[in-house]
């Protein structure tokens, strides 16, 4: 065995800038769409919430991987193993969607943000080590414990932090921010996770194992973000609150106390005007004429 000589930035600023702007792009539409989920209730909400948890699980993903295009070893070609790599896509999207479900049904109380945060930094922290499993090249990789422990624990803060922001802050600019937070949070959490890297290279191995290559990994991975881009155009479309926000959701036809269901003339058949004008048990004759009997 010998040590391996590591390069994490092997195509300069290119892949850190590019996987911060993807991870900030699924960040800002999935907080965008757990808002809207708290100001559209009833049979749209579970689809706000799974739209929002798949855009910031397939953002994550994908910054990890166009960060990986710039992770080199020295005398050592790196491939990924397929399955491995996009079964951490199916981690990151599945307990995104845990932790931002919870938050979206039970709102900003402090145990539903503690659990949600840490089931989505978890989430965020097992794709990562997951999708490292995935690598294959002539050798093997080691980890400090240590900055493994503290990549987790920035996970788990990150997640907690877009989780909160999802359900307390609105506007479009506030939103906005949260999202460039947020990315800087997540790709902060790779790197510092790629800190802890120690490369082993075993040149007594053979031939280099079988795999794909990075941009053969790459190329499928951008599909996602592309849609998530062109369905995130067609709900502004058709949904211009979801950019600029609800300041204060109304229900205009629902009853208010002591007055009928919907205002103007009197409709003498409709049910909801005729139970809110005579008590229960009453035989459809006025209260007076009752009292009067009484």
């Amino acid at each position: 065995m010998q040590h391996g000589t590591v390069d994490g930035f092997s195509y300069g600023l290119v892949t850190p800038v590019a996987a911060y702007l993807m991870a900030c792009l699924g960040g800002a539409l999935g907080l965008r769409c757990t808002t809207r989920s708290l100001r559209n209730g009833g049979t749209f909400k579970p689809g706000w919430l799974t739209l929002g948890a798949t855009s910031i699980g397939s953002g994550i993903w994908t910054m990890h991987f166009i960060a990986m295009m710039g992770f080199t070893v020295a005398g050592a070609p790196i491939s990924y193993d397929r399955p491995l790599t996009f079964a951490s896509l199916g981690v990151a999207v599945g307990m995104v969607g845990i932790g931002i479900f919870i938050v979206g049904y039970r709102g900003a109380t402090p145990l539903a943000l503690i659990t949600g945060g840490t089931i989505t930094g978890l989430g965020i922290a097992t794709m990562h080590y997951l999708g490292m499993a995935g690598m294959r090249f002539q050798g093997r990789v080691e980890y400090d414990t240590f900055t493994v422990v503290l990549s987790v624990v920035i996970a788990v803060v990150a997640a907690t932090s877009a989780l909160w922001a999802a359900v307390s802050v609105h506007g479009f600019l506030a939103s906005l921010g949260a999202s460039l937070v947020m990315g800087l949070a997540v790709s902060g959490m790779h790197y510092t996770a790629m800190a802890a890297v120690d490369v082993h290279l075993d040149p007594a191995a053979g031939a280099a194992p079988v795999g794909d290559s990075a941009p053969g990994v790459l190329l499928p991975m951008l599909i996602g973000p592309v849609v998530f881009l062109l369905l995130a155009g067609v709900v502004v479309m058709f949904d211009p609150l979801l950019v600029m926000g609800d300041p204060a959701p109304r229900d205009r036809t629902a009853p208010r106390p002591g007055l009928p269901a919907q205002r103007g003339p009197r409709a003498y058949g409709e049910p909801a005007n005729w139970s809110a004008r005579r008590p229960a048990g009453a035989s459809g004759r006025s209260p007076r004429r009752g009292r009067q009997r009484g």
